[in-house]
């Protein structure tokens, strides 16, 4: 109660590794606080990508591992009342955001998925995830971020029509990264796309059955990079100010 604030749930430059200092004295109080993190989760798409990390120790979490969730309630203390804010819109647009960050775990050199489903302007659905296989390029790592975030937006847009919520057109998925864009678009198979050509045909099916289509957006407005890796503090507040998530008790 007594701690400092900070301003981002990670250090930026912190690396997590799986025997990182001594071990907890009590790894029960380390799952069951990560567990309570995983649940809020459900409203602060913040922290998602650090608790994804710390999530990642449950069997055997050391001090540093401990360190590294007290710092996420740190950054939570500074804004007690952020939430996702959901207003009315004249557009019911499905738009994806997807993002890769290659090789970044230091234990595996395996990647992080993340991507970020809007309707309309509101947030509704997000993940932060590592992926299960080393990726060989960062266009294969950004590849399978797309497969992941494609099969989200198809299983929403059969959630929707059974809800009867409204026509549903054809939906976008935005990436940052071109090679993975023009490979989406590209027909021809050939020695740098063959490890990752069931993703390949799964995305350019979706594609060329009007399902969804593709878009390039730079880095810098890439929202889906919060879910993927630690960021700085101002890079935060503003990609929360794009997802809708607002702190009720700031003053007007």
């Amino acid at each position: 109660m007594n701690s400092k604030l900070v301003d981002t749930p990670m250090d930026p430059n912190a690396k997590l590794l799986p025997s990182q200092g001594e071990p907890f004295s009590d790894p029960e109080r380390y799952r069951r606080l990560v567990g309570k993190l995983n649940y809020l989760t459900v409203t602060r798409p913040d922290i998602s990508f650090a608790v994804s990390v710390v999530s990642q120790f449950l069997n055997s979490p050391c001090a540093g591992h401990w360190n590294a969730v007290i710092r996420i309630l740190k950054y939570i203390k500074g804004a007690p009342g952020k939430g996702l804010l959901y207003g009315y819109n004249n557009h019911t647009q499905v738009v994806g955001y997807s993002d890769a960050d290659w090789a970044g775990s230091p234990s595996d050199r395996r990647s992080t998925s993340g991507y970020c489903v809007f309707i309309g302007d509101n947030l509704i659905s997000w993940k932060s995830k590592k992926q299960n296989v080393v990726a060989r390029s960062s266009a294969e790592a950004e590849y399978r971020a797309m497969a992941s975030a494609t099969c989200e937006l198809i299983w929403l847009k059969q959630l929707l029509k059974e809800l009867r919520f409204g026509e549903v057109t054809q939906m976008t998925l935005i990436c940052d990264n071109q090679a993975a864009l023009h490979i989406a678009s590209n027909p021809v198979f050939h020695e740098r796309t063959k490890h990752i050509e069931i993703d390949c045909h799964f995305i350019r099916e979706k594609i060329l059955s009007g399902d969804i289509t593709t878009q390039f957006v730079n880095s810098t407005d890439q929202l889906a990079d919060v879910f993927t890796k630690s960021l700085r503090g101002p890079r935060i507040d503003y990609i929360c100010n794009k997802l809708g998530a607002y702190d009720l008790y700031t003053p007007a």
